[in-house]
């Protein structure tokens, strides 16, 4: 009989697995696919943001926001890039805090993470999809399509549903489910959202810096400031992945309104146009933007406004304050997002009030524990959901 079995070769599996074999426990890590670690080579668009110094609970969404706050605690940034430097991954990191390897190759994490896995007392077992977990006389009973096995205790770091092109799957709740546990409702986050086709599609490729707002009438539902990418299907961007949660929850008739001056107040974008209609007279009102932002995205909120062909100089006060609405509080309807396909996480998952947050063993089945995703912890765009999954699966991995 192994001590624990650990199903799930994510990047909480892997953490859980090492961390319990440290302790001198016997270990079968179980993983659907072919190999352990599939989706850590997606994230980071292949760069693998793996941390983010700003790491805090506030970062975390469920709900309960502060379950995740003892692991985090217990394994911080700072042990995290202890322990991986132990396994000779080399870091740099940015403004912003995220960290990245210094190969910026997300093969690099995986890499010496699965030379680690090699060590005595872990047997790595792939293409091994668990079809059952239940309740044994010294422990449980394990079986998969294949095989079956036995266990003192299991440790379920299955993941979520996000990313399911890379491995993403709802076999965790299924399990929990058959042993008791409830999950909350489940919904795509860190994922583009989908809007009105009009525009996005004449601004695919184009970036811009801007204030976001998403409402629903005079509420705001979720606010935002970064970086936003055009795509034939709506917006996309770190900024765009942080709101989504918001998007996701929300329900219908949501409004993504977009500030493309997010430093100015909107008399002085007036103020400004008015300048420029003196400088740029005799020029097509659609080129009053130009120098502003991409060269498109001026000539569109231009026409958004009303105004194309017509000359700059002929424009009153009162055009170019529909300039200026569009260039302050441009609007697309959201239409919905890309969903789980493209997600980067899940929002929501297993109830975390069912799991002891100091150990995240079960309150209702003694011997079984959670980390990762598979539990209701989603983070914000940056690096904090592998904060999280490193954090959850060490601790998890001590069997307390």
């Amino acid at each position: 009989m192994t001590d624990v079995i650990i199903i799930g070769g994510g990047a909480s599996g892997m953490l859980a697995a090492l961390t319990a074999a440290e302790s001198g426990h016997s270990v079968l890590l179980l993983e659907r696919q072919s190999r352990v670690g599939r989706k850590l080579l997606a994230t980071g668009n292949g760069r693998c943001n793996l941390t983010n110094y700003h790491a805090a609970p506030d970062r975390y969404h469920g709900e309960d926001g502060t379950f995740c706050a003892h692991a985090l605690q217990e394994f911080d940034v700072g042990a995290t890039l202890q322990y991986f430097a132990s396994l000779g991954l080399l870091t740099v990191s940015e403004d912003s805090g995220r960290v990245y390897p210094m190969s910026n190759m997300a093969g690099s994490v995986l890499d010496v993470l699965r030379y680690a896995l090699e060590r005595p007392g872990i047997d790595v077992r792939t293409g091994q999809v668990v079809t059952a977990v239940k309740p044994a006389a010294e422990g449980f009973a394990v079986k998969t399509e294949t095989d079956a096995f036995a266990a003192r205790r299991v440790i379920l770091a299955a993941g979520g549903g996000a990313g399911s092109k890379v491995g993403g799957v709802m076999d965790g709740y299924r399990l929990a489910k058959a042993l008791g546990h409830h999950r909350t409702v489940l919904y795509p986050s860190l994922v583009q959202l989908k809007t009105d086709p009009t525009y996005p599609r004449a601004l695919k490729g184009i970036k811009a810096e801007c204030g976001i707002t998403v409402r629903r009438g005079s509420e705001v539902v979720a606010e935002n400031r970064g970086e936003v990418l055009f795509t034939e299907y709506g917006v996309s961007g770190p900024a765009i992945f942080d709101i989504s949660r918001a998007v996701s929850t929300g329900g219908e008739g949501l409004i993504c309104q977009l500030n493309f001056f997010p430093d100015w107040e909107r008399r002085e974008v007036l103020d400004w146009l008015r300048l420029r209609r003196q400088t740029m007279g005799a020029h097509e009102a659609s080129t009053l933007l130009t120098g502003s932002c991409h060269t498109r995205l001026g000539q569109m909120l231009c026409k958004a406004a009303g105004f194309t062909n017509q000359r700059a100089a002929d424009l009153t006060d009162g055009d170019l304050e529909r300039i200026a609405r569009q260039a302050t509080q441009f609007e697309l309807p959201i239409t919905g997002t890309c969903g789980f396909d493209q997600a980067q996480v899940t929002a929501g998952g297993l109830r975390t009030d069912e799991f002891d947050p100091q150990t995240l063993e079960s309150r209702l089945v003694p011997g079984l524990y959670a980390c990762g995703e598979v539990l209701d912890v989603d983070g914000d765009c940056g690096g904090f959901n592998l904060q999280w999954a490193w954090s959850s699966g060490r601790l998890a991995g001590q069997l307390l």
